[in-house]
């Protein structure tokens, strides 16, 4: 396939689990990664360097771990990932794209122990070194909700410790079902803003129109339907954190104001013109390769470095199959259905390993209820019955009312009976998905965020997981 020429760029998972790990770290060797410039801007170069860790990006932009000062490479271009013994090469999005041996690749395992690539007017050889370098691993297999036996999650389990430690934004990048939202409770649960408001704010799920009020509040009368004065979920998190889920999927209008925001800790209500202090932490997560989003002109490339001082990325089930029959374990005592575990020998578990999961943590915690429920008719990758349907029989069910008092008005009446019914309804909501919100909502049949707030209102937000 003939290349085109060049041209310039244009500028972990729900389970229930109380586990935790241990202080104390394993250190293991991990093989390095040289990359050799033969060719930089179609001219002879030869220069190298040699890498330590999972993920190395090359492009034009100073940020990269390989940076080329060539025109026609774009400034995120590709990415070196580790998966178990070879590295992954993945095109975010490239103007001019990525080549191997002269054929284009978007996503394709690096030919190792030696792979040329060829990107915009550059020629760029990778190898391994013959150097070691040296990671920790935690020695117990979980981080409090997050389980897992494999390398991968065992070198994420002390990389969690210190960023839940420390003050800096954190951006979770990972792909659908892989436990951002658990692990961004986490970190909050670790952190020195553990007593403080929680607020949760789904990017994906908000109207574009009332984004901006949903993040920085409004008053009465800024727009049609504004009937009161209303704080934003900064002011509401005032002294803790706002978990950005979908971040990726904020409209682009909106980001040079949620830029402002984080770079000032300040934020003006929708129709207002005071300003307001605020001091919180930033969690933000995504499904989406932001790299991409920016090449593309999605996503604004200083929003994206403003939001990842710290960056955690999460490995989708497929790339840590070794740990399935622990997370199988962990769903079947979730279920209260330890006494089907026979559903799972280990010709079976064999069998789900086989299998990559592209719903990752979700899908298989979905397909253990699904077996436990139907038995072994249950199908790896067949579309999951509505939760609602497939829910254990032992779902706790809310309490009865009590009876109505004459002895309030009538108003008041009705609002306490209602109150203690919400209350005690979303107490066995939470208790029947062990605290994970989304789920609950799908259960109830609710918008997740108005779950939220129906939990906030009552209370109740300490007690709930995400998933």
């Amino acid at each position: 396939m003939p290349r085109p020429p060049a041209t310039p760029d244009a500028d972990l998972p729900g389970v229930n689990a109380v586990t935790e790990p241990s202080t104390k770290a394993e250190v293991v060797a991990v093989p390095r990664l040289e990359l050799c410039v033969e060719r930089e801007a179609g001219k002879p170069a030869s220069r190298s360097m040699v890498l330590d860790g999972d993920f190395i990006r090359v492009g034009s932009h100073p940020s990269n771990d390989l940076v080329l000062a060539d025109r026609a490479v774009s400034r995120f271009h590709c990415i070196l990932e580790r998966v178990r013994s070879t590295f992954r090469l993945t095109d975010v999005g490239s103007r001019n794209g990525t080549y191997i041996a002269g054929v284009r690749v978007r996503d394709a395992d690096a030919v190792l122990p030696e792979c040329r690539i060829e990107l915009g007017e550059s020629v760029v050889r990778i190898r391994d070194a013959d150097a070691v370098a040296e990671t920790e691993i935690a020695r117990a297999p979980s981080f409090g909700a997050l389980q897992g036996l494999s390398v991968p999650m065992r070198r994420l389990f002390p990389i969690l410790e210190r960023v839940a430690k420390s003050a800096p934004d954190v951006l979770i990048e990972g792909e659908n079902g892989t436990g951002k939202e658990v692990i961004a409770t986490e970190l909050v649960q670790r952190s020195a803003r553990a007593n403080k408001p929680l607020v949760i704010v789904d990017c994906g799920a908000i109207s574009p129109s009332l984004i901006e009020s949903e993040l920085f509040g409004h008053v009465r009368g800024s727009f049609t339907g504004a009937s009161r004065d209303r704080a934003g979920a900064f002011e509401e998190a005032d002294g803790g954190t706002v978990f950005l889920d979908e971040i990726g999927e904020l409209p682009l209008e909106m980001q040079p104001k949620l830029l402002r925001a984080l770079a000032s800790r300040e934020v003006r209500r929708l129709g207002e013109g005071r300003v307001r202090k605020v001091d919180i932490r930033v969690i933000a997560a995504t499904n989406r390769r932001l790299e991409r989003e920016v090449n593309s002109g999605r996503f604004r490339e200083d929003l994206y470095y403003r939001l990842s001082v710290l960056t955690v990325r999460v490995p989708p089930l497929r790339e840590r199959k070794e740990d399935i029959g622990l997370l199988v374990q962990c769903f079947l005592n979730e279920l209260g259905a330890i006494d089907k575990a026979d559903l799972f020998p280990p010709e079976v578990i064999e069998d789900m390993k086989r299998y990559d999961w592209p719903g990752n943590v979700r899908e298989l915690r979905n397909y253990v209820e699904r077996r436990v429920v139907l038995g072994d008719g249950a199908a790896m990758g067949a579309t999951a019955p509505d939760e609602r349907s497939a829910a254990p029989a032992a779902a706790a069910a809310p309490a009865a009312p009590a009876a109505a008092s004459i002895e309030m008005p009538f108003k008041e009446a009705k609002d306490a009976i209602i109150d203690r019914f919400e209350r005690d309804y979303l107490a066995a909501l939470l208790e029947w998905s062990n605290g994970n919100v989304s789920r609950a909502a799908r259960k109830a049949g609710l918008d997740r965020m108005y779950l939220h707030r129906l939990l906030q209102r009552h209370g109740l937000r300490r007690a709930a997981a995400l998933d």
